[in-house]
């Protein structure tokens, strides 16, 4: 039984992680671009930004992660 829910905890992982690495190749590859079109200042504007989403994004993850540990899978039922 344990073994059975500790693989459910793990396949409930997964996709936040997905997610989470796609977003933030999507981050570094959109605001990459626009860095290669725009100069000076705006280059470290642009560049300080996706540095941000990503953290957020892998924060976020983390939370959703450590909700699943504990066992709460469905937490908009809290609500």
């Amino acid at each position: 039984m344990a073994v059975q829910r500790l693989n459910s905890h793990k396949r409930k992982m997964i996709a936040p992680i997905i997610i989470t690495v796609i977003m933030i190749l999507y981050y570094i590859a959109y605001f990459g671009f626009l860095i290669s079109l725009l100069g000076g200042f705006w280059k470290y504007v642009l560049g300080i930004i996706p540095l941000v989403f990503s953290g957020i994004m892998i924060f976020v993850c983390i939370e959703r992660i450590n909700e699943i540990k504990k066992g709460e899978e469905d937490d908009i039922s809290k609500y």
